[in-house]
């Protein structure tokens, strides 16, 4: 089966007609020029009701003048928020347009521009659509991981062009992008390089639909802002949680009968993976920030920064979800696991004691998230496996909470109701591929858990700092499904609201990988190169009651 063929297939366009459409084109031609008020990396969220409204966001090399976006007759000035990094002293110029007042389900061209864009007699255009009104069918995509295609930085790799093109040919609604965004905390030294060429390689899908991004590790960055979250915050506009000094950071929105809940598991997590200096020399600012320079065995850790004020929030959010009968599905995005056994990371105690036990009340459906660079699926789990667990050093049990799963029967279809299924989608396109998985002596699934913080520790007489990988192993008796071929994809949802009051609903998840993409194959060694072909791993169902029924 071509390429083509499976892409259409699923539902969406070829990938090839797809990427050769006017507004990418256009995007392509303009990333060589332009004045100081030229818009770039061009990218779309949803505003407070996807049904009524988005938020057109945008950079340029210096301040616009007049920085506007234009629907019909329509003009709506944009909100300038620059920002300086605080490592190499760059400006960076960003502009936020709100757009309301739109029809549901509904088609709209725009064009973006300033009073000093060199393209102003031809500017920036594409087109979006609007969320549906009420139960309707829609698509969405997920994977996390992207970073840029641009191999002089760290962690890029050719293939995070063809994720972005990947998500473009679907033709979804929106995507979910799921941490380490572009890995800009790996190459200090130019930060907003890295998000330049990040934002400019995402506008080819990014300026037709909202790609609704959550923080990972690798946005937390040394002296841009309390949790190192300036440049992520500068370059979206979010929902807002509501939460006084937390903006943008965790927040939910609404598309038809699915309540999405986008969390920053930075802040319960144990593991300790933000910004770090190994050594052996210090990270010394640029003079003109005014900042001193950062120690060998400095790391930005979070945990615990809200105050316990996302837990609030999540429960309250869970809470309102699975109390409205409007509302089916309940799907989680956020960037670290709980479930996963992947020798890269693993999963983290962290986030089962603070938030399994909510999922688990509010019975939320699917838990989306990246960090280890690999395709994994979860039986549906509910409740928890004590002392399940055994400390690497000692052997010593230890009580990792492993998610219980309700069945071991992989059978295609699960009741979500009755078990929340968790998905690793850390599959975009860095060059770090890890699908390569812990198995134990006897063959089981294993996988690796913190349990406790991995604080940095001289790892060499050279003055070299380094943090310990997980303490704790447990049966990963919750796997079902793990990609070994390939660390590259993207997960395609289809909703099915369903067609009766109190009858059932289902998603159907299909999982694209790109198989030879790996720069080199952990299994065999086998080198492999960038690819457009994506190709079908697996597809499932899940499927619940309709909440509209009788209670």
């Amino acid at each position: 089966m071509s390429r083509r063929q499976v892409l259409a297939g699923a539902g969406g366009t070829g990938l090839l007609a797809a990427t050769a459409g006017p507004a990418t084109a256009a995007a392509r031609a303009r990333k060589a020029r332009g004045s100081a008020g030229t818009p770039e990396q061009i990218h779309l969220t949803w505003g407070e009701s996807p049904t009524t409204g988005v938020v057109i966001s945008w950079a340029s090399a210096g301040p616009a003048v007049r920085p506007q976006v234009r629907i019909g007759q329509r003009v709506i000035a944009a909100e300038p928020r620059p920002y300086t990094d605080g490592l190499n002293g760059e400006t960076v110029w960003t502009y936020h347009a709100r757009v309301g007042g739109l029809r549901p389900g509904a088609t709209y061209a725009y064009l973006v521009t300033a009073d000093n864009d060199s393209n102003a007699a031809d500017p920036f255009s594409a087109i979006f659509r609007t969320a549906p009104q009420g139960r309707a069918p829609f698509r969405f995509t997920s994977f996390g991981d992207l970073a840029t295609p641009n191999p002089d930085w760290v962690l890029s790799y050719g293939q995070s062009a063809y994720a972005v093109e990947a998500v473009e040919s679907f033709q979804p609604l929106f995507h979910l992008l799921n941490g380490d965004l572009c890995y800009a905390n790996q190459n200090p030294a130019v930060q907003p390089g890295v998000w330049r060429d990040f934002g400019r390689n995402n506008q080819a899908s990014a300026a037709n639909r909202p790609w609704m991004p959550c923080p990972g590790n690798h946005e937390v960055e040394f002296c841009n802002g309390p949790q190192g979250f300036t440049s992520y915050l500068t370059r979206y506009t979010l929902p807002d949680n509501r939460v006084p000094g937390f903006g943008g950071r965790w927040y939910s929105f609404r598309v038809g009968s699915v309540l999405f809940v986008s969390l920053d598991a930075d802040d319960v997590v144990y593991q300790d993976a933000g910004a770090f200096v190994a050594g052996p020399a210090a990270l010394t600012p640029a003079a003109s920030t005014g900042h001193p320079p950062i120690q060998p065995g400095t790391s930005f850790y979070l945990r615990g920064y809200s105050g316990g004020g996302q837990t609030t929030w999540l429960e309250r959010t869970l809470a309102a979800g699975r109390a409205d009968r409007s509302i089916d599905w309940i799907i989680v995005q956020m960037h670290q696991c709980a479930a996963s056994s992947s020798a890269g990371n693993g999963s983290d105690l962290g986030i089962r004691e603070k938030w399994l036990p909510l999922f688990d009340r509010y019975q939320v459906d699917l838990v989306l998230t990246g960090h280890d660079h690999a395709y994994e699926r979860s039986f549906p789990v509910r409740g928890a496996d004590t002392d399940a667990g055994h400390e690497v050093a000692t052997g010593a049990v230890v009580n990792t909470l492993r998610p219980h799963p309700v069945t071991m029967t992989d059978s295609g279809v699960f009741d979500t109701s009755q078990g929340t299924v968790h998905l690793i989608l850390g599959c975009g396109g860095t060059d770090a591929n890890a699908d390569e998985y812990g198995t134990g002596a006897d063959e089981q699934s294993q996988a690796k858990v913190f349990t406790r913080t991995t604080r940095p520790a001289v790892a060499s007489s050279g003055g070299v700092y380094a943090r310990a990988a997980a303490d704790t192993v447990e049966d990963a008796v919750w796997s079902a499904r793990r990609d070994t071929s390939t660390a590259y994809g993207v997960a395609v949802f289809d909703v099915n609201p369903g067609s009766e009051s109190g009858g059932r609903t289902s998603i159907t998840v299909t999982h694209y990988h790109a198989v030879g993409a790996d720069p080199v194959h952990p299994g065999t060694g086998v080198k492999g190169a960038p690819t457009p072909d994506y190709t079908e791993f697996e597809t499932f169902t899940v499927t619940r009651p309709r909440s509209d029924g009788g209670r």
